[in-house]
């Protein structure tokens, strides 16, 4: 009798873990390019989507990201609640420039935000220190981001 219902307590644990996998789904894909620099990156355009973003994602790979688009030109803040990853953001202009780029801690509450206020369309989450690493830096433009419907 115990071993039947460690049994149901075990199958219980692993269809709510399965569950959880299933819930974190990926979203649609686009290919963006910064030089020789080839990304594919999901992309969030809404609200519901800006929320969950990257949240609770084990791992992000190399060369995959995650583009925030926003309906206009915002001032616009990220932070890192239940995301488990370092990650690193590119605040983007609506030129496809990129304004700063932020290193953020896993499951911090640090507000990281654009530089330019009213200013900022897209916002591309990386691994952290992908963008050093490729010698990528404020001014350099991203070709590939979608257009941004009104």
């Amino acid at each position: 009798m115990i071993f039947r219902n460690t049994a149901i307590v075990f199958a219980l644990a692993l269809s709510s873990l399965c569950a959880s996998a299933q819930d974190i789904q990926k979203l649609p894909t686009t290919s963006l390019s910064i030089g020789m620099h080839i990304i594919n990156a999901e992309v969030a355009s809404s609200e519901a989507e800006h929320e969950q973003g990257l949240m609770q994602r084990k791992s992000l790979a190399p060369n995959e990201g995650m583009l925030f688009v926003f309906e206009r030109p915002a001032t616009v803040c990220m932070w890192m609640k239940d995301t488990l990853i370092p990650l690193a953001v590119a605040f983007i202009d609506a030129d496809g420039k990129i304004v700063n780029i932020e290193e953020m801690k896993a499951l911090s509450l640090d507000s990281h935000c654009g530089k330019k206020p009213l200013h900022i369309l897209y916002a591309l989450e990386m691994n952290q220190g992908w963008f050093k690493h490729k010698n990528i830096k404020p001014g350099a433009v991203i070709d590939g981001l979608p257009a941004v419907h009104k």
